[in-house]
């Protein structure tokens, strides 16, 4: 059972972040007129679709991304020649359905060889009917028909590029924007679960005890209240007790705890970590006293818990940026997922946290000006504006091209990287 929760629990993840991210794009494009054709979660084959409006919503296989599939961006309809044999269906004086194929097969149609064909600008179809020229007026949001499938037309009115470029870094920065309001919500949910933290005068009260650890070893338990350790008072602070453990891996310490009451003495020797130039650890987790957070107080202490994560993942970044890590520091969805599955297992506030760093942490990369993402584009964006006229699409798109078939390498490296960490453990 707890496996199964793990499992709802990583996926309902994802699937909050990644739709409140798309739900940005998504609605201020709409707001701009623009057609959005896909609002997709995931990627990969297709689990579940419904059509709502001039819009597909549509739940793929791979819940790791998603996107809001814009008029204009990517060729969406069949290149229909003069020459070409079509029907067309109208309702009063205008097209309402454009059939491409299966022409025997359609009723109630106007079949016809095209002689021009114009569904962006002037909307108007030619088309020699039975040795007659006729021109049908095509209404905006005429459906056309090929192999079964129906494509709404977009006029240029309704391309994404047709938005004026307010409108446009407007539903780019929306995506990013959405994850930061959803992190800042996720924080103020998570204080007002736990609360403030308070120090505890007596000593620090420890939580779970790592299975192998030090700890363990020495015969610390849940609950335990850390008074002393080698003569030196703790009372509540828990930055002291730390301290003092990471700087003595392999010596023994001699704490002073409170156990139901009773006062014992144990000795405790940290072991040294490797992989943190050798600190000690003893494999204890803190459990902090706290109180219930007055209205203000949630508010100032979520923006603390927001501004911490910022802080951090931006320092991440910088060490990335100046090649100051190594392959083992970086995760990718293999690697996340394993991470989300620890942090679900410790309850429904730890996982309330952690979706508020990875939402902020998903913001913020989309930011970055790398090709593909959404901070490359509003580069792209912020030029257009500077040189009055749009730099050129098929330029554009090569850089976004190049810039996605990077990350796309780096993303299999970083997978390949976690499935070994994981296989070896």
């Amino acid at each position: 059972m707890e496996t199964i929760q793990v499992i709802i629990m990583t996926v309902l993840m994802f699937f909050v972040i990644v739709t409140v991210h798309e739900w940005g794009h998504y609605f201020f494009a709409k707001r701009a007129g623009v057609l959005v054709r896909e609002f997709a979660i995931g990627f990969g084959p297709k689990l579940f679709s419904y059509k709502k409006d001039e819009t597909v919503f549509t739940l793929r296989l791979l819940p790791f991304g998603g996107y809001a599939r814009m008029a204009g961006e990517d060729p969406e309809l069949a290149d229909i020649q003069p020459g070409q044999t079509i029907a067309v269906r109208t309702a009063g004086d205008q097209v309402k359905s454009i059939f491409v194929d299966q022409l025997d097969n359609r009723r109630n149609v106007i079949r016809g060889e095209v002689q021009s064909i114009d569904l962006v600008d002037d909307l108007r179809i030619v088309m020699d009917v039975d040795g007659e020229v006729q021109t049908f007026a095509v209404h905006p949001q005429a459906m056309m028909t090929v192999k079964g499938q129906e494509i709404q037309i977009a006029p240029r009115n309704r391309h994404f590029n047709s938005a004026s470029v307010g409108q446009r870094a407007l539903s780019i920065f929306a995506g990013p924007a959405m994850n930061f309001i959803l992190a800042f919500v996720l924080c103020i949910i998570f204080v007002r679960m736990t609360g403030v933290p308070v120090d505890n005068p007596q000593g620090v009260v420890l939580g779970q005890v790592t299975e192998a650890s030090a700890g363990q070893v020495a015969g610390l338990q849940k609950g335990d209240i850390v008074e002393e350790i080698n003569g030196v008072r703790i009372g509540g602070d828990s930055a002291k007790m730390i301290g003092m453990i990471e700087q003595s891996p392999g010596k023994a310490m001699e704490w002073k705890i409170e156990r139901n009451g009773q006062q014992e003495t144990i000795n405790v020797t940290p072991k040294a970590d490797p992989k943190s130039n050798n600190v000690g650890k003893v494999g204890v987790s803190v459990s902090p006293q706290t109180r219930p957070a007055g209205f203000t107080e949630t508010f100032t202490q979520a923006g603390q818990q927001f501004v911490d994560m910022s802080t951090a993942i931006l320092s991440g970044l910088k060490k990335l940026i100046f090649g100051q890590f190594q392959i083992n520091d970086l995760a990718g969805p293999v690697g996340t997922v394993d991470m989300t599955a620890q942090v679900a297992r410790q309850g429904l506030a730890s996982m309330i946290l952690w979706t508020a760093l990875i939402s902020t942490n998903l913001g913020i990369f989309n930011l970055l000006p790398i090709p593909a993402l959404d901070g490359s584009r509003l580069i792209f964006i912020f030029v257009e504006w500077i040189r009055r006229k749009p730099i050129e699409p098929s330029k554009e798109g090569l850089v976004h091209v190049i810039g996605f078939a990077m990350l796309f390498l780096l993303m299999i490296a970083v997978t390949y990287n976690d499935i070994l960490r994981l296989i070896k453990g």
